[in-house]
């Protein structure tokens, strides 16, 4: 009887357990495939714990408040440039009466490009290569108001000019700081490209210190901002500004197989383009200082040869006698690792920092010597090895000489492109080296000269040797050379 109990007991519990498992498979699948359906039917559906961080980053970048402030400071720069007549000849008087005389039909070229206001009273940079060889200048202001610019100054060893127009209360641009700007961060490129007024685009730091070998001069300076923010022709001498709508940059060249963008653009840091603009607005020259070194770019084979234990820094391979750094005490194989307070570690990154200097400004310099750092006062000098300012006529007066421009027609009778004629000649190096009256200079030291400020340009900033290619009206070819 008791084994009957017993077994029915155990059947009762085992068939309500199986029920019991039944229904919770029952209910556990009913409610897995609620879940399922409630993922499939709604594709807008949005977690509420979703994270928000990466909107949050995006939408804090506005761009909107750099482009309103800075557009109406970003002018349109169009130039006039006389171009050499076109000659020809009228075929029936030749065959009548002989060779007619020469006609001419000036064709004058007409470029444009960007500059920006930097002052309310009109003052205006721009590139070098935009303005150089303009007879006019014209502006035309984002409010459509034209004016007529005068040449102030010109720079072709950073590619930066001034010019200016004669207004009142204009809006301009503030100068930023281009040290601060870090690879990634935003900035604007604004200017007029394709001569379509006040275009702006974005695009982030790709790189800093860029050398990209475009200015092909001696003393050329170039340590560009390279970003990704699209720059066409027409783009040079715009703004490149920072998120706050300050001036970081003056956009100047692209790197392009087609003339066009294609991916990178190079800007001249504004810690250059502001020294270059101060001095031409106080001196007419730029107060160029050096510190009388012959560097190079440290890498790892450089360092291994050299004993030197970290790749880091500028490598000092020569010491000009009397320079500033030998006179600061620094040697052969010096190390720099900072000019004032900021690193460098590229070639271009040091002369970018001491651009920002003038002849007789005292810097520390932190250098590596054996492995060991050091401090070192450097008192800047200029290319004469002094620490003079330098007046831009002041350059050449030591030459005796005063030079304008060649004609078109005397340039088509000479064969050659380009020159200045010697049209008065006093006492001074020119006379002393048998130069006469007339000679036309076509180049100083191999560089090419077609106006009379790159003779200026180029003498100021020349020691030592001059060597002079030239022709005379006769079509005598003639060379010269003297010591500075």
């Amino acid at each position: 009887m008791k084994l009957k109990n017993f077994a029915k007991s155990l059947l009762t519990a085992f068939a309500g357990g199986l029920i019991a498992v039944t229904v919770f498979y029952f209910i556990d699948k009913s409610n897995n495939m609620n879940a399922v359906n409630l993922s499939q039917q709604d594709d807008n559906a949005k977690l509420t714990n979703y994270s928000t961080s990466a909107v949050i980053g995006t939408s804090s970048i506005d761009l909107t408040y750099a482009a309103q402030k800075t557009v109406q400071a970003v002018v349109h720069v169009r130039i006039k440039e006389k171009q050499m007549a076109e000659y020809y000849q009228n075929p029936l008087y030749n065959f009548f009466y002989g060779y007619s005389p020469q006609h001419n039909r000036p064709q004058p070229i007409i470029a444009s490009g960007s500059g920006v206001i930097i002052s309310n009273d009109g003052y205006i940079i721009t590139n070098n290569h935009v303005v150089k060889n303009a007879d006019e200048i014209e502006i035309t202001l984002n409010d459509k108001r034209t004016y007529t610019a005068k040449l102030i100054g010109t720079d072709p060893y950073t590619d930066i000019a001034l010019i200016k127009i004669d207004e009142k209360s204009l809006p301009f641009i503030t100068y930023g700081n281009s040290d601060e700007l870090k690879l990634g961060e935003w900035v604007l490129a604004v200017g007029n490209p394709f001569n379509l007024m006040s275009t702006v685009t974005a695009g982030i730091v790709s790189a800093k210190a860029r050398n990209i070998n475009i200015l092909n001069k001696k003393y050329a300076i170039e340590s560009f901002i390279q970003t990704d923010a699209a720059v066409n022709p027409g783009n040079s001498g715009g703004a490149l500004v920072n998120t706050k709508g300050e001036l970081v940059g003056i956009n100047t060249a692209i790197e392009s197989r087609t003339g066009s963008y294609s991916g990178y653009s190079f800007a001249i840091p504004v810690s250059i383009a502001k020294k270059v603009v101060e001095d031409l607005r106080k001196y007419g020259e730029v107060q160029r200082a050096f510190i009388g070194v012959s560097i190079n770019d440290i890498n790892s084979q450089f360092a291994k040869d050299n004993v030197i234990d970290k790749i880091e820094g500028v490598y000092i391979n020569g010491i000009n006698k009397d320079g500033a750094a030998e006179k600061a005490g620094m040697q052969q194989g010096d190390v720099i690792l900072k000019v004032a307070d900021i690193t460098v570690n590229k070639v271009a990154e040091l002369q970018e920092q001491i651009s920002k200097y003038r002849p007789g400004d005292k810097i520390n310099f932190t250098i590596k010597r054996s492995n060991k750092i050091k401090i070192v006062l450097v008192t800047l000098r200029n290319k004469q090895g002094d620490t003079k300012i330098v007046n831009k006529d002041e350059a050449v007066s030591v030459l005796g000489a005063k030079f304008e421009a060649i004609s078109s027609s005397e340039a088509k009778y000479l064969r050659i492109n380009h020159g200045v004629k010697i049209v008065d000649l006093k006492d001074g190096k020119l006379k002393n080296i048998g130069i006469k009256k007339g000679f036309i200079i076509t180049k100083i030291n191999r560089e090419t000269v077609e106006t009379a400020d790159d003779v200026k340009n180029i003498i100021s900033n020349i020691t030592g040797g001059v060597y002079i290619e030239g022709i005379y009206p006769n079509g005598m070819s003639a060379y010269y050379a003297f010591g500075m």
